[in-house]
């Protein structure tokens, strides 16, 4: 835990400001990005403190899939079925603004605005896919 991470405060509910959504791993929290880049823009992000996608190695990849699980999950409760329309994701550093491992879910894909196809562009040199 770093006290001075947005993102673990926010996954120990110490930031009443943002809500969490329901979600089924104990290890795991989802919630609204605060700048969406889609109508449907959430946030999968462990609970334990982890640094950015460049420090994810082999033995993280069953997380990586339990985060893309949980995003599929979110949008499903949340009345989007088209689980060929969304784009996930990490942003690369230089170019993630909070250096806690958090997975982007963005769908409708198809309707992403001109800055966000950009800014969430599929394995560009700073988003991930």
């Amino acid at each position: 835990y770093d006290g001075k991470c947005v993102f673990c405060r926010i996954a120990r509910r110490e930031e009443p400001g943002t809500a969490l959504l329901p979600c089924e791993d104990e290890d795991l929290v989802c919630f609204r990005d605060i700048k969406p880049g889609a109508p449907h823009h959430y946030l999968v992000v462990p609970v334990k403190h982890m640094g950015n996608c460049k420090t994810l190695k082999a033995e993280h990849i069953p997380l990586v899939r339990r985060m893309m699980e949980v995003g599929k999950a979110v949008l499903q409760k949340n009345n989007f079925s088209d689980l060929n329309d969304v784009r996930m994701g990490f942003h690369w550093p230089p170019f993630c603004s909070i250096a806690h491992l958090h997975l982007h879910v963005l769908a409708p894909a198809s309707q992403l605005g001109f800055l966000s196809r950009i800014y969430y562009r599929i394995n560009s040199y700073w988003f991930i896919t």
